[in-house]
């Protein structure tokens, strides 16, 4: 006798992915729970199985959001090499898991927009605020490596705080234009991750002497 619907392990996870897909498709405001449920593949009773509400969902977006993105580059934060070189690879990371997880960044977007309006339980408000503190320990990790990069001389003695913002919010930012191309290899998405940060830590500017 299969399990019931509800009780499926992955239904969770499911929900959550179908979510993402329709909050970044609809925006928050516009996406209902049929659309979750219509991507799920399943009856609204299964997503409110799991869920309170759509703002719940999006909590829970967001937080399975910052916890993959965070999985993804930490271990690069003590890694070998220079400031520089671990920024750089911490920065590759950061974009290929935006990239691969596109719809998870743009509900983290929707959150730090000001996108999602809505009237907020305390709890709601409480769990809210404890994401936004989540997503500025993560900014401090990149900082702690831009300042380390600073002293030890592999980057410019620049505002530490300031550079963080840019280069999170530019590498963020990429979100606005890129799209998964049928038939692109993984290497070509990494390819394009290394590309993109590079400009954005190498700068634009060619080297004195260069013509």
């Amino acid at each position: 006798m299969s399990a019931s619907p509800e009780l499926e392990p992955d239904a969770r996870s499911r929900i959550l992915d179908a979510a993402a897909e329709a909050f970044m498709a609809h925006g928050f405001a516009n996406a209902t729970i049929d659309d979750i449920a219509r991507e799920v593949g399943a009856t609204k009773g299964l997503v409110y199985y799991h869920f309170r509400s759509k703002f719940d969902i999006f909590l829970a977006v967001y937080e399975e959001a910052m916890g993959r993105v965070r999985r993804r580059v930490e271990p690069h934060v003590n890694g070998r090499g220079s400031g520089r070189d671990r920024l750089v690879t911490m920065a590759v990371a950061h974009e290929l898991n935006l990239m691969e997880d596109l719809a998870y960044h743009h509900v983290v977007h929707q959150a730090v927009r000001g996108q999602v309006s809505t009237a907020l339980k305390a709890r709601q408000r409480e769990a809210l605020l404890a994401l936004n503190g989540l997503r500025g320990d993560y900014e401090r990790m990149f900082r702690r490596v831009v300042e380390e990069g600073i002293a030890d001389g592999s980057l410019r003695p620049v505002d530490a705080s300031l550079a963080t913002r840019t280069l999170l919010s530019n590498l963020n930012a990429v979100d606005a234009w890129y799209r998964r191309i049928e038939g692109q290899s993984a290497a070509e998405v990494r390819e394009l991750a290394h590309r993109i940060v590079d400009i954005l830590i190498g700068g634009l500017v060619a080297p004195v002497g260069t013509s």
